[in-house]
């Protein structure tokens, strides 16, 4: 059985209004960071927004790689590099794009704990209702009966790509896979980008099981 997920696509329009929500947020707390840490490597863009936006210079990385697979709600994440500068006697906000599990921000949050800063807050776009870890700040909530992959548009090639394949295993052909990502995943994909995407993934393939 080919797994396709239901899907929602995000427009940086979205995520523009998300990091604005948080930021209002911090504000009100009066928690504004001296250190944004963005866990990559869906964390990079919401941590750069929120950076402009609370008006903080300083951003370094910790990375956590999931080992689930794409589109589905469970896997194994572990941090595989860890923090690109001292956060020493900092306040500091860890970022991610979404809880889903919420293990990767967990991770990261217990790893930023290790390095003595002075407070550590999270912060994620989304927030899955069933995920093990609430972050401090989030600007929506996805009750966990509302699961649905979400393709953010820093995401969205790769998401594609993976999406495309899974489709093409149940109907290959670029109008096939169009369609059936329509039908099944909710996702309406301009014909153009599933061409792009077939120059490196082959959405011709013979049909699988579906």
């Amino acid at each position: 059985m080919v797994d396709l997920p239901r899907c929602r696509q995000a427009t940086w329009g979205d995520a523009d209004r998300w990091a604005g929500r948080i930021a209002e947020r911090v504000r009100a707390a009066d928690a504004i960071p001296q250190t944004i840490v963005a866990l990559t490597r869906g964390g990079w863009v919401p941590a750069r927004l929120l950076c402009d936006l609370l008006g903080v210079h300083r951003l370094v990385s910790l990375r956590a790689q999931h080992w689930g697979v794409t589109a589905t709600p469970s896997g194994k994440a572990e941090l595989t590099e860890g923090l690109s500068g001292s956060v020493a006697d900092q306040r500091v906000l860890v970022v991610d794009d979404i809880t889903d599990t919420g293990e990767s921000l967990s991770l990261a949050v217990e790893h930023v704990r290790a390095g003595h800063p002075s407070r550590v807050e999270s912060a994620a776009f989304l927030h899955i209702a069933h995920s093990t870890f609430v972050p401090t700040y989030y600007a929506e909530e996805i009750p966990r009966t509302a699961w649905v992959w979400v393709v953010f548009p820093w995401n969205y090639w790769e998401d594609l790509s993976t999406l495309a394949a899974r489709a093409a295993a149940i109907t290959p052909g670029i109008d096939a896979v169009r369609a059936t990502l329509r039908e099944r995943s909710g996702l309406d994909v301009p014909r153009a980008d599933l061409e792009r995407v077939a120059a490196h993934t082959p959405l011709d393939r013979p049909k699988g099981p579906a």
